[in-house]
């Protein structure tokens, strides 16, 4: 079964029993993408470890330690 890469647009042949979580890599542009969805298959970019918007948004002092 082919879907098409979020990120370049490219097909990436999937399995037929891919299961949501599940991850694959786009052989054309190289990112990661997680199985978020089987019916019908939605793929997503995993994001980056260690980001996090909230981290971003409310820096902590040293009362939150």
């Amino acid at each position: 079964m082919a879907v098409v890469c979020p990120e370049c647009d490219s097909p990436i042949d999937l399995d037929t029993d891919v299961d949501e979580g599940e991850t694959v890599q786009c052989e054309e542009c190289g990112v990661e993408l997680e199985v978020v969805s089987v019916d019908p298959i939605e793929l997503a970019p995993i994001e980056e470890a260690g980001y996090d918007d909230e981290e971003l948004a409310h820096p902590l002092t040293e009362d939150d330690e």
